[in-house]
């Protein structure tokens, strides 16, 4: 299969407007690197670099080993699959998937069998007389796949492609894209905004914002270790739990009578993920860790688990608790975290590392 590295891959547009800012990723062969973040950070553009749609303004596209800046999309030996599906309406399911062979000059007896393998492989079989408009999204979404899957590609490319899905249906692709590119064992570049599909799908996860790489590594890892208070609200739902410290005499403080664990130095940003905190009825009984009075302002239920919405710290939190919640709002609670728990953030907004 094969590798992709991108070296300081930089995009400027007319007017001096940079969509990416000197961004190095190294894929290895046979991983699954998604890239997400919100809308406008240069995702997008980044994947569309790496097919051959846009020009590099700067830096270099490997595949393989060698670079492909001047390469054309064709001869990149990538497959690509879009949002929209980008299916002929007019021609059957096997028609669509054959296209590509066809034009290549494939003989007819091989695209037979390159189609049909892929059917199974996606679950098409009974479908494959079928055109577009006779699919549901699910299925539309598949056959696109298996257009990229008979190509024998070394890199696939998703852009997108479940954000037209409902969300059970993306539930379900999920599960199936990535089974399907374990199966394959082609090294793949996903790109989406959507942090849950990011988590679950990815070998390397890439989280970008205005154009650069904020952090990549192991979803876990960023998970439980985000490097920015970007990160850090971006990945999680609900994110991260951030406040604002203040300085006095002692170091940095929380107001509302909120009892800290001594910061690291530097430290001007506390944050604490949802499910790493506690609520109880205040007592004063001293905590080693955080310990944060609160008042309840809204409460959602969500079936195993309850979001306790609360205004503390100077600020707003969620707290994850397991069941029904048996606070409502206008109660007045204590919110707990152990040390190893918490996060520190610089002025900056850059992870500070423990005391």
């Amino acid at each position: 299969m094969a590798t992709v590295d991108l070296r300081d891959v930089r995009k400027t547009y007319a007017g001096n407007v940079e969509a990416v800012k000197g961004v190095s990723i190294a894929i290895a062969d046979k991983a699954l690197c998604v890239l997400v973040g919100p809308s406008g950070c240069g995702k997008s553009t980044l994947l569309r670099m790496i097919a051959g749609l846009e020009t590099i303004t700067d830096g270099t596209v490997a595949i393989d080993g060698k670079v492909v800046n001047t390469t054309g999309p064709a001869e990149r030996d990538i497959a690509m699959v879009f949002q929209n599906y980008a299916l002929y309406p007019h021609m059957k399911v096997y028609d669509n998937m054959a296209y590509g062979l066809r034009n290549r000059g494939t003989p007819r007896d091989e695209i037979d069998r390159r189609v049909r393998e892929a059917a199974e492989k996606l679950e098409l079989g009974a479908l494959l007389d079928r055109r577009p408009r006779e699919l549901s999204g699910g299925q539309r979404q598949r056959v696109a796949m298996g257009r990229a899957i008979v190509r024998n590609p070394k890199v696939f490319l998703f852009d997108e492609p479940l954000s037209n899905l409902d969300a059970k249906l993306r539930g379900q692709m999920r599960v199936e894209i990535k089974n399907l590119q374990r199966s394959l064992g082609v090294t793949s570049v996903y790109v989406t905004h959507d942090q849950l599909e990011a988590m679950t799908l990815a070998d390397t996860l890439v989280v970008m914002n205005a154009g650069r790489v904020e952090q990549a590594g192991n979803p876990l890892d960023i998970y439980e270790k985000p490097a920015s208070t970007f990160v850090a609200s971006f990945i999680g739902a609900p994110p991260m739990n951030l406040l604002s410290l203040s300085q006095n005499g002692d170091g940095p403080a929380l107001p509302d009578g909120a009892k800290l664990a001594a910061a690291p130095k530097g430290a001007a940003t506390l944050g604490f993920r949802p499910e790493d905190a506690e609520a109880t009825v205040a007592n004063g009984a001293a905590h080693e860790g955080l310990s944060l009075p609160a008042t309840v302002e809204g409460v959602e239920p969500v079936g195993a688990e309850s979001f306790l919405y609360c205004a503390a710290g100077g600020g707003r939190i969620v707290v994850r608790v397991a069941g029904r919640a048996t606070a409502n709002p206008g109660d007045r609670l204590e919110v707990k975290a152990k040390p190893e728990k918490l996060h520190w953030f610089d002025r900056e907004g850059r992870r500070v590392s423990s005391i």
